[in-house]
């Protein structure tokens, strides 16, 4: 049994090499359930829908924060209102990037990354422009906060010409123009700004209301998310702000990548829970 497995193994091995049937990729099939089902495009839509219908509510209460630090420190409420949202699965689709990467049999780069946005290609995700739209027609600010990396390249001068490649991009789908670069914080545009967003989430409390929060991750909404490494310490902080959910906080499904997929060790298949 033992020599017919391996002889198994060998000639699967042989037939992948010889480019007769390509390895099965671990994240086919995430993406292709974000790019191919209707079933996203409605959660999508829907929770968009949910985050405008609180925009009214919000801007009546001028005790309402979204951001619990600012609540705790008080002295707000005569603050303009503003939303703070993701960029990538947030507003952005990358499936495309996501889905070269499936078709190359390659994973994340961060180089071929920045190649993509470069490209100022990527589509609205559903209801993303809308919300962004009626929300600047109520006179909220919107700040966007992406760990999209602040980075110079090679082949230019830009410091960080990734701002204006997203710029570029929202204004090619049809998002409201943001007029002042200062709404687009990116990862290390400052020094203290780096891949947790809390530092910018209090750099726009300062002079803002946070009346709004919308991602597709945990660290778009709780500072220090890494220290939730495990599925089960990151369900108790999820419970802790129970009571923002779908009330202050809004959040995207993303099954391709993120910090939930950080936290799991090798092997993964050791997280599932069948039956027996």
């Amino acid at each position: 049994m033992k020599r017919n497995y391996t002889t198994f193994c060998i000639l699967i091995l042989f037939i992948t090499q010889s480019g007769c049937v390509k390895r099965y990729h671990n994240n086919l099939n995430s993406v292709l359930w974000l790019q191919t089902s209707a079933e996203y495009q409605l959660i999508t839509s829907q929770t968009y829908k949910l985050a405008n219908s609180a925009i009214d509510k919000a801007l009546s209460d001028k005790n309402w924060s979204a951001f619990p630090p600012q609540k705790a420190r008080g002295k707000y409420s005569g603050l303009d209102p503003a939303i703070i949202m993701d960029i990538d699965e947030t507003i952005l689709d990358n499936s495309p990037f996501n889905a070269q990467l499936i078709l190359d049999n390659k994973i994340f780069n961060s180089s071929v990354m920045d190649a993509w946005v470069s490209l100022s290609n990527a589509t609205a995700i559903s209801g993303a422009v809308q919300f962004v739209t009626e929300a600047k027609e109520k006179g909220v600010k919107i700040f966007y906060i992406t760990n999209r990396m602040c980075k110079k390249r090679e082949s230019g001068i830009s410091p960080c010409p990734q701002k204006k490649d997203t710029l570029q991009n929202m204004n090619n789908v049809g998002f409201p123009k943001v007029t002042d670069s200062g709404e687009l914080l990116l990862r290390y545009e400052q020094p203290s700004w780096n891949d947790d967003k809390e530092s910018r989430r209090k750099f726009v409390a300062k002079n803002h209301r946070i009346i709004l929060m919308v991602g597709d991750d945990l660290g778009d909404f709780i500072k220090d998310v890494k220290h939730y490494n495990t599925p089960e310490r990151r369900s108790l902080i999820v419970g802790k702000y129970e009571s923002y959910w779908g009330e202050k906080w809004f959040i995207l499904p993303n099954p391709a990548y993120g910090s939930w997929l950080k936290i799991l060790s090798q092997p993964r298949e050791q997280y599932l829970r069948g039956f027996n």
